[in-house]
Formats: C-alpha cells, structure tokens, sequence
C-alpha cells in the first residue's frame, strides 16, 4: 500500500505536468478559429487523462491488475515502473526510463512538438500576408499542424499507455481528419485555383518518400 501511495495520488503532478505541456502546446499552436480551439482543447483532454492515470489514479491499472498479477506474479503491479505497460507486457528488465519503447516516445513527442513549432512560424506568416503557407513543412504536407499533434499523442501512447487514452486516440486522429477537410474548403474557396495547384502537388498527411 505504501508503494501505490507513493507512487499514485500526486494530483499536484497531475496539475503541473499537465499544465505544463498543454501551455507548451499552446504557445507553438496559438489557436485563434473555433476550428483551432477544438483541435486543441481535444489534445488537451488527451493530456489531462494521461496525467491523470500516471500520476492520480491508475484506472487501467486497477482494471487489469488481476490479469498482470496472474501473468507476472511478484511484479508490484502498482509502482511506477509497472505503469509503463509496454517495458511490463515485454517482459523487459531495469529502469523503463531507458528501455526502447520510452526513448522512442521521447523522440515521438521532442519531433512533435519541433514540427508544431515550425508549422506555426510559417503559418503565422502566411496569414499577415494574406498568402497560402507552402514553404518549411507546409511544402512537404498539407496539415502538419495535426501531424505534430498526433505525433505527440503517439510519442505519450508508447510511454505510458492507458485504455482511455488508446481509445481517444483514433478518435481524435478521425477528428484532426475532418477538422483538415473543413480548413481545406475554407482554402478553396479563398485561393481557388492556386490552392487546387497546391494540393496536386503535395500530400495530405504523408510527406512523399523520394530518392
């Protein structure tokens, strides 16, 4: 009991570490439509419930426990270290900090948030002239913006999954679809022809792979 104290029950972590990311999301997005808004309140939520379950309450924990204790009986399936479900369902050794899963999410979500940030240096410009955002990575995808959120998303699913947020996470990438589609009409019928050009030219959310 002292360990799933210790290690679950930090609501004041819960507050700063989710805080601290969706501010640093804030600052790179800078929504200013409803449309914007909602990409971003929902990459919020997602936040909030990660945090939630790796440091308030460990719903998935407690909802599998049973099985985990069945399947790897003398692991202490309510410390930290257990929460990160992948170094436990791979029967990996030492501290999760430094096994493959967790350095992979560090460069899923450090790449995420470079990307969001670069998006939104070339889009902030494109706007105050009034012109198409096509250049950085504009000139490679459509929609990096949403590339860079579910990057992250992705880059937290590979630290520390939960069921909740393995659930949210489709949902919000159909979501992000839909929200590219509706700012891809707006384009349209502002630039016309030119934004019809541009989108021949490049892809939607998959950079093409060329020699």
């Amino acid at each position: 009991m002292s360990d799933q104290s210790s290690a679950y029950g930090l609501w004041s972590l819960v507050i700063i570490n989710s805080l601290v990311f969706i501010i640093f999301a804030f600052s790179f997005a800078k929504p200013q439509s409803k449309r914007d808004w909602r990409s971003f309140g929902a990459f919020s939520g997602f936040i909030v419930a990660l945090f939630v379950e790796m440091y308030g309450f460990p719903l998935t924990i407690y909802l599998l426990s049973g099985w985990l204790q069945s399947r790897y009986p003398g692991t202490d399936v309510f410390s930290h270290d257990a929460g990160h479900l992948w170094h436990t369902l791979l029967g990996m050794k030492g501290n999760p900090h430094f096994d493959l899963p967790h350095m992979l999410s560090i460069a899923f979500i450090g790449g995420g948030f470079i990307l969001l940030s670069s998006a939104w240096g070339v889009l902030y410009r494109a706007q105050r002239t009034h012109q198409l955002a096509i250049t950085g990575p504009y000139a490679k995808v459509r929609h990096p913006q949403y590339d860079a959120f579910v990057l992250i998303m992705f880059g937290f699913l590979l630290q520390w999954p939960t069921l909740l947020t393995l659930l949210m996470f489709p949902v919000l990438v159909w979501m992000y679809v839909r929200l590219a589609r509706q700012e891809e009409c707006d384009a349209l019928a502002q630039f016309g022809g030119e934004y019809r050009r541009y989108t021949e030219q490049t892809p939607a959310f998959f950079p093409r792979m060329r020699g």
